[in-house]
C-alpha cells in the first residue's frame, strides 16, 4: 500500500486544492492531509478566514482523501517520523527551491520521495481574498 501526505491551510477551498487532492489521491492507496492550525497560519502573519475546524471538514468532504490531521509546524520530516508515509505531495511550484530540494535529499535518505503536482495558476486563497477586499472597499 501507498501512503500518501500534503498539507496546506486550505482557506477558502476552491479549484486548486480540489486538484492538488486529486492529483495525490491517483498516485497512492491512501492519502493523509494535515490542514494546518490557525496558530501555525498566523506565524505568516496572516489569519484563515475559514476557521481550523470548518477547514478540516471541508478537506475531509472530498471524496480524494482519507484522513485529516492537524498541521501543527512547518516540518514535514517530523510528519514523516509520525506517519511514515512514501510520498510527499506538493505544488510544483516549489520545485527546485533550496528547501525542497533539501527536503528531497532527506526523504530519499528514508525511502520517501517527494512528488510535484501541477499548480493551478489563476486561483489562491491569497487572491481570492484580495479580490474579496476590493469589492468591499468600494
Amino acid at each position: 500500500m501507498i501512503l500518501g501526505y500534503t498539507a496546506g491551510v486550505f482557506d477558502l477551498f476552491h479549484i486548486g486544492h480540489v486538484n492538488l487532492l486529486r492529483g495525490a489521491r491517483a498516485l497512492c492507496d491512501k492519502l493523509i492531509v494535515g490542514v494546518s492550525t490557525d496558530e501555525l497560519v498566523a506565524y505568516k502573519h496572516k489569519h484563515p478566514v475559514i476557521p481550523f475546524v470548518e477547514r478540516v471538514e471541508v478537506v475531509r468532504s472530498s471524496r480524494f482523501v482519507d484522513v485529516v490531521i492537524p498541521q501543527q509546524d512547518q516540518d514535514k520530516l517530523e510528519a514523516w517520523k509520525r506517519l511514515h508515509f512514501d510520498i510527499l505531495f506538493v505544488g510544483d511550484d516549489w520545485y527546485q527551491s533550496p528547501s525542497w530540494e533539501e527536503y528531497q535529499n532527506r526523504f530519499a535518505e528514508v525511502g520517501a520521495r517527494v512528488v510535484y503536482l501541477p499548480y493551478t495558476t489563476g486561483t489562491s486563497s491569497t487572491l481570492i481574498n484580495q479580490v474579496l477586499e476590493n469589492l468591499r472597499a468600494q
